[in-house]
């Protein structure tokens, strides 16, 4: 008999949706058979059973596809398991996060990345982001167009396509990014300075991180060396090791839009009165901004901070996009997700991998935790 593949989908899809019906009338049936126990009233038990069974797909779903891989992460990561062995795991208790943190200079080199995206891209991105809010609170004409464009980088988001075509715009030859400022430095002469003197300071720092990374400052002196950029040059986004994390912040300020939306509702949210009260008194439009709209924003401030600091820990589809088919290259940019995903899915050492993204998580929750320790000398919740 030939296997049919789209009767093996229905009957999938049916046992799927029959398991999904019998889970969420067990837990409901249990919630309420709890809330019997608890003494509560007939109508409270039938509240308990309606409430959980809307509420059990999801839960059950969690439990299945978040909780479950969780505790099967957290025991592989004990343990020797490489997939494509055919071998069992083979537990080994701590000797996964004692190789990472001492031995894997592989690992320490994505730390470096990821810190040099997150210090400079981070700031970078909120700074944008916090200008571009500014702006838009000005209430001008066309102000609904240009939050739309603003912020259509995040609905176009860091899918493959979007990416393919920021990898021909950086190309350092016929890229349309290159061009540009050959474009405005020809109009401006001037301006070519400051370019040669960011092309300079830029290739010094990618410099001295990727000499910490590979233990060698040779490219470092080299740079140095080599001293102020000739008038020619420009910046090699996606062609040198120099420029190819800068390429990545620029990706990461191209996307923040959803980082502006929030600065701009904290703007909204500010009281008219205080600034006209400070403009009668005299106040520049920079002391009003400095002293009443700066403090008065800080809980977004504090929120986009946070939420881009994890996202910046787990960053990787730019990464994986513009480099991964380039092997000079990739040293230089690869990210400590990244990292994990070719332990685990290139070289199938499920048991490292598993190891890799504990510490990432164990990192994130300990940056997160001191970021609300220390917010309290700094975030303004006075009006909110």
């Amino acid at each position: 008999m030939l296997h049919n593949p789209y009767i093996s989908v229905l009957i999938n899809a049916a046992g799927a949706i029959l398991f999904i019906v019998l889970s969420s009338f067990a837990l409901a049936s249990l919630a309420r058979f709890i809330a019997k126990l608890s003494g509560a009233r007939r109508r409270k038990q039938e509240n308990t059973f309606a409430g959980y069974l809307f509420a059990s797909p999801w839960i059950v779903g969690f439990f299945i596809f978040v909780v479950v891989p969780m505790l099967f992460s957290l025991y592989w990561s004990f343990t020797d398991y490489r997939i494509a062995s055919n071998v069992p795991a083979e537990w080994v208790g701590l000797d996964n996060y004692v190789k990472l943190i001492t031995q894997d200079s592989g690992f320490r080199a994505s730390i470096v990345n990821t810190l040099y995206l997150t210090v400079l891209g981070l700031p970078l991105q909120m700074g944008v982001a916090l200008f571009l809010a500014v702006l838009l609170n000005q209430k001008t004409h066309g102000e609904r167009i240009f939050r739309m464009a603003f912020y259509l980088p995040v609905v176009l988001g860091f899918n493959t396509a979007v990416l393919l075509c920021w990898r021909l715009m950086l190309n350092g030859g016929t890229g349309i990014i290159n061009q540009l400022i050959r474009a405005v430095i020809k109009a401006l002469p001037p301006l070519g300075y400051l370019e040669r003197a960011i092309i300079f300071i830029q290739e010094l720092v990618s410099a001295f991180f990727l000499g910490i990374s590979n233990k060698s400052f040779t490219l470092f002196q080299k740079v140095w060396e080599a001293g102020f950029p000739a008038a020619n040059r420009a910046p090699l986004w996606v062609e040198s090791p120099l420029w190819s994390k800068m390429s990545v912040v620029l990706l990461i300020i191209w996307g923040c839009g959803t980082m502006m939306l929030i600065f701009l509702a904290g703007l909204n949210n500010i009281p008219k009165e205080l600034h006209e009260a400070a403009e009668v008194d005299g106040a520049s439009s920079w002391k009003r901004f400095w002293k009443i709209s700066l403090p008065l924003i800080t809980p977004y401030i504090f929120y986009n901070l946070v939420v881009g600091l994890i996202s910046m820990l787990q960053i990787f589809e730019p990464i994986y996009v513009l480099y991964r088919d380039n092997q000079p290259l990739i040293s230089s940019t690869i990210s400590m997700v990244y990292y994990l995903w070719q332990s685990t899915f290139r070289q199938f050492e499920i048991g490292y991998g598993s190891a890799i993204s504990w510490l990432i998580l164990i990192l994130i929750l300990v940056v997160t935790l001191i970021q609300f320790w220390m917010q309290k000398r700094w975030v303004n919740y006075d009006l909110y």
